[in-house]
């Protein structure tokens, strides 16, 4: 296949941190463009730090990171503990040697999808601030990508609240947005990720492969497993190398930003009730492969 050009955009978090290895480890199939951090799990001084640790671990520091937004569009970022306080569970991870790209994050989406139309993969791991500003800035901007796969929302319950999922629940502002954008969607919810559980005998099986990146992998899962017991964002990156692991739907998705109870539920509509759709809604995994994917690719960076 082909190498699918991407860029990543990301709130580092355990899950983010092992979405950006998976990515990092598989050079013949993806270019990761560059990285766009943006507050979420954690404040955007420790994902972007985190994103910049996790490339050098990677060895890969030629990839920029760009500093996004801080803070939701129209409230308060919300944050969580799940992850450490540092927000990669206390693993010990090299300091980066490359500096912080200068350009803004949110400017970077506009620029690099605008130069090249129907070319760039958006993948969103984090709340998505960034692309919902980029709209803000360029009307059509992820008309211009050649997909956005994100991980957020859920057809089912959620994990901040009964009704939302973490993601769009730290800006439903922003990701009401991007489903109202006409993109090409892809949307990985809870009602996937909580497929791919992190147990003991996983965590095992990453810590067989012996390598310093499965190490450190090993290190941050056996914190975030304690509070988070699924594998959200590698999914997303698992979804472009084996794509053949998922099944899905096309569905009418909008987010909830009225209702103050269902703040940032994604309403996941019946497409054969409504007849239109704005998203492919991945609904099954195979999570043997997920983990065995997982596993060889760790075993290829340092």
């Amino acid at each position: 296949m082909a190498r699918i050009p991407i860029i990543i955009d990301c709130d580092p978090g355990v899950d983010d941190a092992l979405a950006l290895l998976l990515a990092l480890a598989s050079p013949d199939e993806l270019e990761v463009l560059g990285v766009t951090a943006v507050g979420g799990n954690v404040a955007l001084a420790k994902t972007q730090y985190n994103a910049q640790r996790i490339l050098a671990l990677a060895g890969r520091e030629e990839v920029p990171v760009h500093a996004g937004s801080a803070s939701p569009m129209l409230i308060d970022l919300h944050t969580t503990d799940v992850h450490g306080s540092d927000g990669i569970g206390g693993a010990a991870l090299p300091e980066p040697t490359a500096p912080l790209a200068s350009v803004n994050g949110v400017t970077y989406l506009n620029e690099s999808l605008a130069a090249r139309p129907g070319e760039i993969t958006l993948c969103c791991l984090g709340p998505l601030t960034n692309p919902g500003l980029a709209i803000c800035n360029q009307k059509n901007v992820l008309g211009d990508a050649r997909r956005v796969v994100l991980m957020g929302g859920s057809s089912e319950r959620g994990n901040v609240t009964a009704y939302a999922e973490f993601n769009f629940f730290v800006d439903p502002h922003a990701a009401r947005l991007v489903f109202l954008s006409g993109a090409d969607l892809v949307m990985l919810g809870l009602n996937l990720t909580r497929q791919v559980p992190i147990t003991a005998a996983r965590v095992a099986q990453i810590a067989a492969v012996g390598t310093r990146a499965a190490k450190a992998a090993q290190q941050m899962l056996t914190v975030y497993g304690r509070g988070d017991t699924a594998m959200h964002d590698p999914c997303v990156i698992a979804y472009l190398l084996q794509p053949e692991l998922f099944s899905g739907h096309q569905a009418l998705v909008d987010i909830e930003i009225n209702d103050a109870e269902r703040i940032g539920q994604s309403v996941v509509g019946d497409p054969t009730e409504i007849g239109i759709t704005n998203a492919l809604v991945l609904d099954k995994i195979d999570a043997d492969g997920f983990f065995d994917l997982l596993c060889e690719r760790l075993a290829r960076l340092p």
